[in-house]
């Protein structure tokens, strides 16, 4: 049997992702929906360890990985290393083993987590070729994701390796290059994107469509929704830089910063460049205003629906994008004025996903149909 359709199927004019009928379509679209849910729990869980300073409790890495300490003495084995690090001569002096078993589980479940989904990813992948469910463009694109997610460990590790390095000065907390642990979490955010995208265009090759005017509609809709997109990207960004320079427990008061709407050492960095990503005063600022434009642009995008004619579907869609906005806010403010708790860090890392989720889900239904669908449609 073949291992992948070279060419997608028609259907009524239409290039599906998928071969073998609608069973299989199913099938496939819940893989993909799957294996998109497992790496948001994959963020969601890198929140927890990086909030509870779990990330440098192990000291090295095996692409393959390897077991947990099954016994006493390799526990404090483990431990002896650790003691060896940065972050514990500087931040953690003195604690109890049963301590550094918290933040070595934590760390060791997110990892295997890892190499779980790439397990629960590469197994239906296999079978779906054999069966040939799969198309190769299709096939192609979850290639390139699998690559992704396999260079994602190893960022991880390049991740780490920069905060098991001995700080600048003695006066400064060892803590993961913000741009490495940017890139870790874009990454993430890229994988998890294509993930539910291919998912989406799986079970809905085509957008919700039964007028020509509300198609119009649509297209209108798009070209405001594509930039709010790009800002919604941009201040998830961002926040990977407030998470990199421990930025959220600094200026812990809002709207203002301290008594002050800028501070003044916004710029104290040579090159000037090197605020926008290092300077914990700039790095805050920045998420500020840019989290303000998001809020402001999803609020403009839903007012324009107002005057569209458009699929009640996409309609509640744009509401409901709107309210999450409205909460990914209110979750930032409290995070910040509450010192960055576990419980409301984690939250609005996972609220920043979810507002990507819906714009995605968003730009993917306000696409334009085919041209078989189109000549279908009632003027």
């Amino acid at each position: 049997m073949s291992t992948v359709a070279s060419v997608g199927t028609e259907k009524q004019g239409l290039k599906m992702l998928v071969t073998a009928g609608p069973r299989a379509q199913k099938m496939v679209g819940i893989w993909l929906f799957g294996s998109a849910a497992w790496v948001f729990s994959m963020v969601v869980l890198g929140g927890v360890t990086r909030l509870t300073r779990s990330g440098l409790s192990m000291t090295d890495w095996k692409f393959t990985g390897n077991l947990p300490p099954l016994s006493d003495e390799e526990w404090q084995q483990e431990f002896e290393k650790y003691k060896q690090s940065p972050e514990y001569k500087r931040v953690n002096k003195g604690m109890s083993i049963e301590e550094f078993k918290f933040i070595y589980w934590m760390e060791y479940a997110h990892r295997m987590w890892g190499r779980a989904l790439g397990v629960m990813f590469a197994l239906p992948f296999s079978y779906f070729l054999r069966k040939g469910y799969i198309t190769m463009r299709l096939g192609l694109r979850l290639s390139a994701l699998f690559a992704l997610g396999a260079g994602q460990g190893l960022i991880g590790w390049w991740m780490v390796k920069s905060g098991l390095e001995e700080p600048a000065s003695e006066y400064v907390e060892p803590r993961v290059s913000p741009y490495r642990l940017a890139a870790h979490l874009t990454s993430a955010f890229v994988i998890y994107s294509g993930l539910f995208w291919t998912a989406l265009s799986v079970v809905m090759p085509e957008p919700p469509a039964e007028s020509l005017a509300w198609v119009q509609g649509a297209a209108k809709l798009k070209r405001l929704a594509i930039p709010v997109s790009l800002i919604v990207g941009i201040t998830a960004v961002s926040g990977a830089f407030v998470a990199g320079n421990d930025a959220g427990r600094a200026y812990n008061t809002f709207p203002k910063m301290g008594d002050v709407w800028v501070p003044d050492n916004i710029f104290e960095l040579k090159p000037t460049i090197r605020n926008f990503f290092e300077n914990t005063s700039m790095v805050q600022l920045d998420h500020r205003i840019l989290a303000t434009t998001t809020l402001i642009s999803i609020c403009g995008l839903w007012w324009s629906t107002k005057k569209l004619d458009i699929h009640p579907a996409i309609r509640t869609l744009v509401g409901a994008t709107f309210g999450m906005a409205a909460l990914q806010v209110t979750l930032g403010v409290s995070t910040l004025l509450s010192y960055v708790p576990v419980s409301l860090g984690t939250a609005h890392q996972a609220g920043a996903l979810t507002l990507l989720t819906l714009m995605l889900l968003l730009n993917h239904t306000v696409r334009r149909p085919s041209m078989s669908l189109l000549k279908t449609l009632p003027q």
